[in-house]
This record gives structure tokens, C-alpha cells and sequence, in this order.
């Protein structure tokens, strides 16, 4: 195959999958960035680019997908970290696209507003312990590879958070539960 053929059927894969799973991998960076909008797309940008530069190592993958919400994650984490990213906060209304259920779309705006509120009171890891665990319902150990960590790790991460969690939910609210 020459090279212009490989690159256009290269490109168009990868048209096909962004269009698939863009929105999805969007839901999951505003749940990981607590809904911060922008940071949400930048994640989603610079994990498209990471993905397409490596395109023929995503392709192979089992699941072209769970490669991505794993490089999502790892983009994520690092961009957190950055110095630039702790000093900047972004005063925002939350994203729509955590809404992905149509049962969402009526869920309480005050409680949406404050499990974003607690979801950003967390750290990056922890978040995206929560973000993985209970959103997309990932098992332990598919957690920790994805995180790139022991099962221990995990188990500790997802504990601390959600008695974070539950702390500053209940203080809000003392009927609300956090399982």
C-alpha cells in the first residue's frame, strides 16, 4: 500500500472513531475536570492528538476505546499537575455534556451543582478513581490498569475519596447518602 493510501485510510479510521466516541470521551474529561468546560475540551484535544499521532497502535489495541478513555485519564492527571492549572479557576456553569441520560437532563441542578463542587474537591487521582470506578463502572483491577497502579492503590484511592466525598456532601446535606 503507498504511503498517501495508508495515510487516507489512516485518517479516515480515525474520523470514524472520533465521531463514534468524542462525545463520550467529552462527558467522561467534564466528570474528571468537575466541569470545567474549557479544561474538559482541552483534555479531549490533546488526548485526539496523542491518539491520531499513535493511530496504529490504537487501532490494534483490544479495545480502541478503553485505550482512550486510559490516555484521557493519563492527560488528564498530568494536566492537573501542571502548576498553571492550580492557580487558575474557572467560575463556570457545569457542562451539559454530564447530562448523558435523558433521566439526567431532570435531575436537581442544586445537586448536580454540588456533586461537581465535591468531584472538584478532590485531586486528580482521586477523581479519576471515582470518575472510573463508579461512572463508567470499571472493575478494581481494570481501574488500576488503566491508572497505570496496584489494586491497592485503587481500593485506597476510591476509600479516601468517597469518605471525602460523603464529609462534604453531608455537610451540606446530612440526608444525603454516598455509597
Amino acid at each position: 500500500m503507498r504511503d498517501d493510501e495508508r495515510s487516507t485510510r489512516r485518517a479516515t479510521e480515525f474520523v470514524a472513531f472520533t465521531h463514534a466516541h468524542r462525545a463520550d470521551l467529552v462527558r467522561t474529561a467534564a466528570l474528571l475536570c468537575a466541569g470545567d468546560e474549557a479544561f474538559a475540551e482541552d483534555v479531549v484535544q490533546t488526548t485526539l492528538t496523542r491518539l491520531y499521532l499513535s493511530w496504529p497502535r490504537v487501532r490494534r489495541a483490544d479495545s480502541p476505546l478503553a485505550y482512550a478513555r486510559r490516555s484521557l485519564t493519563h492527560v488528564f492527571i498530568d494536566e492537573a499537575r501542571r502548576a498553571h492549572r492550580r492557580r487558575e479557576t474557572t467560575m463556570a456553569e457545569p457542562a451539559d455534556a454530564l447530562g448523558t441520560e435523558p433521566a439526567a437532563a431532570d435531575a436537581d441542578p442544586a445537586l448536580r451543582e454540588a456533586m461537581l463542587a465535591a468531584l472538584a474537591s478532590l485531586g486528580p487521582r482521586q477523581r479519576a478513581v471515582v470518575v472510573l470506578r463508579h461512572w463508567h463502572d470499571l472493575d478494581v483491577a481494570e481501574t488500576a490498569r488503566v491508572l497505570g497502579c496496584s489494586t491497592g492503590t485503587v481500593k485506597s484511592q476510591n476509600a479516601r475519596a468517597l469518605a471525602h466525598l460523603r464529609t462534604h456532601l453531608g455537610a451540606l446535606d446530612p440526608t444525603l447518602e454516598v455509597s
